[in-house]
Formats: C-alpha cells, structure tokens, sequence
C-alpha cells in the first residue's frame, strides 16, 4: 500500500473537507454560547408539549421585560431559553407571567454570567489553545533530538502542529455550520473537546513519528519514502484500532448519554476520526514533502 505515492490526494480530501468549514467561519462563525458573551440560559419543564403558539407566549413575557431572546429550543416538555441577563428579581417575575399565560410548570435550570466574565472566559480559552500548541512543539522538538538525518526534531514538531491545525478546523468549521443552521452553540465542553482533540492527535500522530525514528536507526534514510510509507504501514492497525475503540464508546455516549453531552460527544467523534486521519495521511507524508523540497534546493 503506497500511502506516501497519493500524498497530494491525502492533502486535497483535506482541503475539501476544510474549506466549507472555512466559509461558514469567515461567513458566520461560531455560535458561542452565554459563558462567551454574558447572558442568561433557562429550562422550563412543562407537564407537557407546547404548541407554537405557547411559544411565542413565552418569547413574549421575555420581550415584555426589556430582555432580548436570542433563541427559544424546545425538546420534549422542555424549553431552553437563551436571552440577556436575567438577575433573581427578573426571573421572579417572568415565571410568575409565564404561570399566569401558560399555567404551572418548573424552572428546571437558570444561569446566568456577566459580559465581563464571558469575555475573560474567551480569552482564557484561546490562551490555552495557543499554549498547548506551542508545548507540543517544544516537547516533540525535544523528544526527538537523537533522530537520524535526512530529517530533524523540529520538522517532526511542525508537521505534527500542521496536523494539529488541521483537526482543529476541522472541528471549528462543523460546528460553524451546526451553530448556523442548528442553533448548536460553542460553549466550555466545546473548548474541552478542542483541546481533548488536540491531545489525541498529537498522541496518535507521535506513535507514528517514534516509528520512523526507530526505522531511520535501523535501517538509514538512503530512501526517505521508503522508510515513512514502511512507518505508516506498521502503525496503522494500532491507530484504526486504537480510534475503533474511542469511537465505539463515543457512539454510545451519543445514543444514551443525554441531551447535556451530546454535542460534546459529537465533537470528540469529529475529532477523533480527523485525529487519526490526519495522524496517518496528513503529518507524515508532509515530512516526506519536506525532505522532497530541500532535496531539489541541494541539487540546484
């Protein structure tokens, strides 16, 4: 099987899967929910369905106290309200509405988070992902120090970060169009899953780079391709199977697991089988272009 002989093929599935994702981001970008922005999340649980109608009765009494409703979800005989902030005495009186217009029910959930914290939140997120990005790099460098030539430790760092990124917008990108065309906002699980994505990755893209270290030592890298397709071809039932098992229990998780986790679930799922893509047919094969590109500078 000569995986490394349709790299470019690899690299354009890639690019057709990014670039939609891409689109949506630039054109809409993410759904990020009240821990981003501020603003208030509150369930009511009713003895039963509402109609439409009743609905908009509920979109209403939001409106009638000068709080902007940015979505109304209903699941059942529940329904999810994002709006402004709603302080205690605001929640107090709109239920009180609500049970005169709609009769009794119960407040299953309120919460509530100030723009100040929302926008600290972000920033909070977005370090982390620049860090652990910049860590990896640093770790792998380092781990990789002793391998032989053609090739060298920071070139391994910066395909497995490429490989990285690609996961990452991968992810990002679906759940631009989810958060645009479902509603399905990005939250603190949502930044959980990113950096649960990043890690597995790297851990799967690391399997298959010790590989090709070990193969340099033992056999020298007279045939650079050689050696990464060899590489590849030796580690891949332990990538499909180590992926296999982490997507079986994920599947689960989404049939049983509730409504609370099932976005979460969704992006670990997504994660995961970009993880291991890219791990096999996107991180190595760009150490084999690399190599190709100082080859003909040296020939020149």
């Amino acid at each position: 099987m000569n995986i490394i002989g349709k790299k470019y093929w690899y690299f354009l599935f890639s690019l057709i899967i990014i670039i939609p994702g891409l689109i949506s981001l630039i054109l809409f970008g993410l759904n990020p929910s009240i821990e981003f922005t501020g603003g208030s999340r509150i369930t009511f649980a009713f003895p039963k369905e509402l109609s439409v109608s009743k609905i908009s009765t509920v979109k209403s009494v939001f409106e009638q106290n000068k709080i902007k409703v940015a979505t109304i979800e209903k699941s059942g005989s529940e329904v999810f309200v994002r709006s402004g902030p709603v302080d205690q005495k605001q929640d107090i009186l709109i239920t009180s509405q609500m049970k005169n217009k709609l009769g009794d029910f119960k407040q299953a959930q309120y919460e509530t988070v100030g723009p100040t914290i929302g926008s600290e939140t972000t920033l909070n997120a977005i370090k982390a992902l620049i860090i652990a990005s910049i860590l990896i790099v640093f770790y792998i460098t380092w781990s990789f120090r002793s391998v032989p030539k053609p090739t060298n430790s920071f070139r391994f760092g910066v395909c497995a970060i490429i490989a990285l990124i690609h996961d990452v917008l991968v992810l990002l990108g679906f759940f631009s169009i989810f958060g645009h065309f479902f509603g399905v906002e990005a939250d603190s699980l949502f930044v959980t899953a990113v950096l649960t994505v990043i890690g597995f990755s790297v851990h799967d893209t690391i399997v298959v780079f010790d590989r090709i270290r070990e193969n340099l030592r033992r056999i020298g890298g007279d045939d650079f391709t050689e050696v990464v397709n060899n590489s590849i071809l030796q580690t891949l039932d332990r990538s499909l199977n180590t992926s296999l098992t982490v997507v079986l229990v994920l599947v689960a998780l989404l049939l049983f697991g509730g409504e609370t986790i099932r976005w979460f679930v969704v992006a670990l799922l997504i994660g995961i089988v970009s993880g291991t893509y890219s791990s096999i047919f996107n991180a190595s094969p760009l150490l084999v272009v690399w190599q190709e590109i100082i080859q003909k500078r040296t020939k020149r």
